[in-house]
């Protein structure tokens, strides 16, 4: 009996993945713990790994593919000796409910024609001639503004050469029509999810102004004392860097907001597990830095340069993103002063940082300048009260502006 390969759900959020690419072809030997294809989820590219050993007989789902369901039969993989024919009937069985159907509107009986029925399906609901295709590449025209002519709606030649005449007649039209592009995995995760935290959650903020003055003295020190190592990347420390720090050092202190709501329980997490936002093209990931509160500057501020590189580059493991128990997310360096950011569910806030900027203040009377960073934290009140997220903010601004404070 054949092997039903499904589509996997390789994070807790996701409920459907873009089939990026296959990596084995019909017909393959596959052992277990080959990859065979690649899948976009929520957060990253990831590689899937055949869990049975098999020929690779019908491949169900051709890649790419988007918004392919979990648990969605991918393709099929036969034992050794067992007869092609077997794979009939599922092939049946997992094409019907997937494959999405093509309406031909070239005439008033409406006609359902199934995409696996007709050559050249370009997705979703796009079909053109081989000729078509090309000439549509090298004018430079979107195929999905035209209405085929051929069968079943099927966009020819014809159809192209009359849209380029047209475009050529009115060049200004083409500028004027607005341009859309689905979402990918990742941009209709983090619309859900910041969607339900905002309408499910009451949040509530906090601001605070710290003074940097001590920390950027501490900063320049260690930075002064690093000396680089051949073959080794010279990694310096941030003001990013010992931020992470101090809100993990803060956490540690006070444990209550190191929690996740879950319905009807609080968790209260024994590690402090702190997610940093990244910035990717497609979206926003937050990687974690397990253990925050008992890693070294130099130890903390390595980790958090390499789980960025690896963020952007889409080899995060699953691991890696997944969990955290609180997140801090940065703007200063694109200049934002200060911010509200929404929180990252389960977890009961987010600390948002902004730029260091020299302000004059008074200090005991005397004018001075110093450099000042606006923090805003915004809090679950489900789990953190105000007075408790007074007390954190203020443990977090004493370790910012007296950052010695947390070797003690």
């Amino acid at each position: 009996m054949p092997i039903e390969i499904l589509m996997p759900a390789l994070s807790p959020t996701m409920t459907q993945g873009h089939l990026v690419k296959w990596l084995k072809k019909e017909g393959d030997h596959v052992r277990p713990g080959d990859v065979i294809a690649e899948i976009e989820t929520d957060k990253a590219i990831m590689e899937v790994e055949s869990v049975d050993e098999g020929i690779l007989a019908k491949i169900i789902v051709e890649a790419p593919t988007q918004n392919v369901k979990v648990n969605q039969i991918i393709a099929l993989l036969l034992e050794e000796g067992e007869e092609q024919a077997n794979i009939i009937d599922f092939t049946t069985k997992a094409v019907s409910p997937t494959i999405p159907s093509v309406i031909d509107t070239t005439n008033t009986d409406t006609k359902i024609v199934r995409s696996h029925e007709v050559d050249d399906v370009l997705p979703p609901q796009i079909y053109a001639s081989p000729l078509a295709k090309k000439v549509a590449a090298l004018e430079g025209i979107d195929l999905k503004s035209l209405k085929g002519s051929g069968p079943h709606g099927r966009i020819i030649q014809a159809d192209v050469l009359e849209a380029k005449t047209n475009l050529s007649s009115s060049p200004s039209k083409e500028l004027l029509q607005p341009k859309s592009q689905p979402l990918s995995q990742m941009r209709r995760v983090i619309s859900q999810r910041l969607t339900e935290s905002k309408q499910t959650v009451p949040h509530f903020y906090l601001d605070v102004d710290c003074n940097l003055r001590n920390l950027l003295a501490l900063k320049d020190q260690i930075n002064s004392s690093i000396k680089p190592v051949e073959g080794q990347p010279h990694h310096k420390i941030s003001i990013n860097d010992i931020i992470i720090k101090c809100a993990a050092m803060a956490l540690k202190a006070f444990p209550e907001v190191n929690a996740s709501f879950g319905g009807d329980v609080i968790t209260y997490n024994t590690t402090v597990d702190v997610a940093v936002a990244v910035s990717l093209e497609e979206g926003l990931i937050t990687p974690i830095i397990k253990n925050a509160d008992q890693k070294s500057l130099s130890s903390l501020s390595n980790e958090v340069k390499e789980l960025a590189r690896k963020a952007r580059s889409g080899s995060l493991r699953a691991d890696e993103f997944q969990g955290g128990s609180f997140t801090v997310t940065n703007l200063g360096m694109f200049g934002i002063k200060n911010f509200h950011a929404i929180i990252n569910l389960p977890q009961s806030a987010i600390l948002a940082t902004g730029a260091a900027e020299e302000r004059v203040i008074a200090t005991k009377g005397q004018i001075d300048i110093a450099h000042i960073m606006s923090v805003s934290l915004s809090c679950d009140h489900r789990i953190v009260d105000g007075v408790l997220a007074a007390r954190f903010l203020c443990k977090f601004k004493e370790f910012v502006e007296n950052p010695a404070l947390m070797l003690t």
